[in-house]
Formats: C-alpha cells, structure tokens, sequence
C-alpha cells in the first residue's frame, strides 16, 4: 500500500464477494485529505458496497484500506466513527420521531464521556457535558440550514431538510472523512444547488467529502476528483475532464452498467 502524505484513505485492492457474487474485484482509492472525491458508476457497480466495506458494516474478502494513518484489514462501524468516518445512506434513516434537534444530538454519542452510570447519576460533569452537546447540535443545525425547525420530529421536515438533517447528525461525529451515499437522490434543482454549496462549505471547514452520486452533473461540477466502477471493478480515476472523456467511462454508461 503507497505512503503518501496527503492521503487521508488509501484503499488498497479491496475484494468482497457475497457466494458466488463478486461487488468488488481489487479496488484501489488515494483520497486526499480535503478534497472532495466523487464515485460514481453504472447500477450495481459496487459503490454502496465498497461504502459499506470503508465504513465497517461489511467485511473484505480481500486488501484493506488505511485511514488518517492508520491500516484497517477489516473494521466496526462505532470504532471507525470513533476514528473519524461518518457516513449517510442511500435511504434516509432517520429516528423519525425524535426532533431535529435529538437526532442531532445523538451523533454525539461517540464524543462523549459521561456513559450510562453518568447519565444514571446525573452528576455536574454529565450535565455541562449534555448541555455542550444541545449547544453544538443547534450551531449544526444552523450550519446546514435547518436551525428554526429544530424542534419539529424528525418525520415532519421536508424531503430536503431531512437530507440535510443526516449531514448534521453525522458532522456531530467531528469527521475527518464524511462519506455521503447518494445525498442529492429525490432533491429537486433548488435543493441540489444549495447541497452543493453546503458540501463546498464542509470542504473549506477542513473535512474531506466522498461522495457517491448518480447526479453526473452534480459530481463533475463539485468534485475535485472522481473515480468510476462498473461491475465492481474501477475503471478510471481523475479530474472530472478527464474522467468525462475516458472510452471505458462513455462505454460503461452508454452501453449500461451491471447500487
């Protein structure tokens, strides 16, 4: 695996199979801290799979990735959100009836110290502590556009706000690599534009954004760089020119791609 000085994730010939099924067949990845890094890809092309692979919930087969310094043959979710990977997923998962405000509170979890004897307890030290949690959680709110309906459930905000509102609750994790698996999906144009200012926000604040999007405009707009997988396989990595131009990347799209 290469040593380089800018990468926050080095993903290194990463294999998952599923029986038979081959998602990802010796996947490569160099992501620079503070870019924005786009992948993209044909239906099934082992995206969301791959996302699931850098963030615990599945798994390799084979390789393994190294993040902010550290290697990783294999992880869990909690300890890889305590080493600075948050993520979103495909479909919103929200908890639909506690408030903005609660939601947001609860991607804290993996900050806080208190545990459940301090909560129990009720000590000073867990109430100061929960009390900068409410603080921070309303300045997130705020920060992604969402600050006056921060007390309204979680199933009553619109389709946008709830986008915005999982960017929020995984920002509370303080991430180094914010992973967001199809943000844009079901947005309307107004909603897309002011995604992808706040996603230039996050970049300018230090976090490194990866993204997966089937919004190609969206992508080669907002990304520094971009890679492409087409049957769990990358196919190229670039600019967003280059990448646009390459045959394997036309081919795969025109000729229709088998998340």
């Amino acid at each position: 695996m290469p040593h380089t000085e800018d990468a926050l994730l080095l993903a290194s010939h990463i294999g998952k199979q599923f029986g038979g099924l081959s998602a990802l067949d010796d996947v490569s990845l160099h992501i620079r801290r503070g870019e924005i890094y786009g992948l993209i890809g044909p239906n099934g092309a082992g995206k969301t799979t791959l996302f699931n692979v850098i963030t615990g919930l599945y798994q390799p087969s084979a390789g393994g990735f190294q993040f902010n310094g550290m290697h990783y043959e294999s992880g869990k979710p909690h300890l890889l959100a305590q080493a600075g990977i948050a993520r979103t997923f495909q479909n919103i998962r929200l908890f639909a009836n506690l408030t903005a405000l609660e939601n947001v509170m609860i991607g804290r979890h993996v900050r806080t110290r208190a545990g459940v004897f301090g909560a129990l307890l009720r000590d000073r030290g867990t109430r100061k502590e929960e009390h900068a949690i409410t603080v921070r959680a309303r300045e997130l709110l705020r920060y992604v556009g969402i600050e006056k309906p921060a007390q309204t459930l979680a199933k009553h905000l619109s389709y946008g706000e709830q986008r915005r509102l999982e960017i929020a609750r995984a920002l509370a994790t303080e991430p180094l690599l914010l992973a967001l698996d199809e943000p844009a999906a079901g947005m309307n144009a107004s909603e897309t534009e002011n995604l992808k200012t706040l996603l230039k926000t996050i970049r300018t604040s230090g976090v490194t954004v990866l993204l997966i999007e089937h919004d190609v405009k969206l992508i080669m707009g907002l990304c520094d760089r971009v890679a492409v997988l087409d049957y769990g396989k990358k196919i190229a990595e670039g600019a967003p020119e280059e990448v646009r131009k390459d045959p394997a990347v036309i081919a795969a799209y025109l000729g229709g791609g088998g998340d």
